[in-house]
């Protein structure tokens, strides 16, 4: 495979999203809110661990 028909394929495969990636059922704002409550609980469990600092 040449770089581009690579090229070509990947512009045909982007141009058959329908609604740009996005599910309809996945809200930004609890993705986000989830992440964060995820890396604050694995925060305190490191600190939690690591108490002869």
């Amino acid at each position: 495979m040449s770089l581009h028909s690579t090229a070509a394929q990947l512009v045909t495969l982007a141009e058959g999203a329908e609604h740009g990636g996005n599910h309809e059922s996945l809200s930004p704002y609890l993705t986000g809110f989830g992440a964060l409550g995820a890396l604050l609980l694995l925060l305190w469990i490191t600190t939690r661990f690591n108490r002869d600092r």
